[in-house]
């Protein structure tokens, strides 16, 4: 087809894509992290993007459902998506976490626009990270510390306009450090954050997808969650955009620059991941799934429960319908939905404790 974002048949990926197939497998024969034998590296990236990473969030919820945690050699996240991916790294249910999009983020204390005209941050993280995953909803840090699969984080120095992915940490705060870093949002959350003493920012600055870094890392197949639908990028910069640009180069000559050739790289990138999702090629395997073209996208600040809800719900059912081969179609006429559970849960001095 001339044009990669117009499918015929709803066909995004084929059946037996061999990142499907290589997780199929892996999960039939019961492999674990350490101890493969099938030759291959699994890398699972996981994109955020503020409020956008409920999308991220519901996937790796689906993937847990399916019972599918241990099939990965190396996570790479960025943003929001690490958040996502450390509560998935950590165990337990992650229907559990997921909801601290709609519950804990959706309100003016971590999301308040009218803050864009008084200086302050329009995203809190001092409270997304020291009260909602430190007490209400608890991140087991130690867990993650001790998990035999590699946990990358993205981060974008930026001072040697450099992209890191650290997976070694040295303790808990550093882990934390990390992930505070890589969500620190240019414009959203002024100035910037540290990690190991050098200025840093949000991961998908200069690492424009955390999938390029499982494949610089030498994953021969990943599993690409991302959180903007499947269909062609604006051929142009948006106002916003441009300002954001403009904001890096304040905080340092050369960061705008390097962002827009971060995005523009990986633009072009994924339209040929888009056509291997279809006709895979040789070499290493990616799968990209997304949001589907007719879905809306969430905004990375919105506070709108239904719409993050709704975003959940089908990135959810997205991820189901790849791993258990079934038809797109279904999801777009309804036959074939996600529908998200209602639990109790029972806590003690805002910690979960059953």
């Amino acid at each position: 087809m001339s044009d990669i974002y117009a499918h015929d048949a709803d066909r995004y990926w084929a059946v037996d894509h061999p990142v499907l197939e290589l997780i199929r497998a892996r999960q039939a024969a019961g492999s674990q992290p350490g101890a493969r034998t099938d030759g291959h590296k699994l890398g699972l990236a996981v994109e955020g993007g503020g409020m956008r990473g409920v999308t991220s969030a519901a996937m790796l919820v689906a993937l847990d459902d399916l019972g599918l945690r241990p099939v990965f050699d190396a996570v790479y996240s960025s943003s929001s998506g690490s958040i996502n991916a450390a509560y998935f790294m950590a165990g337990g249910d992650c229907w559990y976490p997921l909801t601290i999009y709609f519950d804990d983020l959706a309100t003016r204390k971590f999301v308040d626009i009218r803050n864009m005209f008084t200086g302050r941050p329009l995203l809190n993280l001092d409270y997304a990270f020291d009260e909602v995953i430190e007490t209400v909803k608890p991140l087991d840090f130690e867990k993650i510390l001790k998990s035999p699969t590699e946990f990358h984080v993205t981060i974008s120095l930026v001072d040697s306009l450099k992209a890191i992915g650290p997976h070694e940490f040295e303790s808990r705060d550093d882990l934390k450090a990390a992930l505070k870093a890589s969500c620190w949002m240019p414009v959203a959350v002024p100035g910037t954050g540290t990690f190991r003493g050098e200025r840093a920012l949000d991961g998908g600055v200069l690492t424009a997808h955390p999938s390029l870094l499982a494949l610089e890392d030498g994953c021969t197949h990943v599993l690409s969650l991302s959180t903007k639908p499947l269909k062609a990028p604006p051929t142009r910069l948006s106002p916003g955009r441009r300002y954001s640009i403009a904001y890096l180069e304040r905080l340092r000559k050369g960061l705008g620059k390097a962002y827009v050739a971060s995005q523009f790289q990986y633009r072009s990138q994924r339209k040929q991941l888009q056509h291997w999702m279809t006709d895979p090629g040789p070499g290493p395997q990616v799968l990209d799934l997304a949001p589907l073209p007719w879905m809306k996208e969430v905004g990375n600040q919105t506070r709108d429960r239904d719409a993050l809800i709704t975003a959940a719900r089908e990135a959810h059912a997205v991820m189901a319908a790849a791993v258990q081969s079934i038809p797109v179609k279904e999801i777009r006429d309804g036959a074939f939905r996600s529908v998200p559970r209602i639990v109790t849960v029972r806590t003690a001095d805002g910690k979960r404790i059953g």
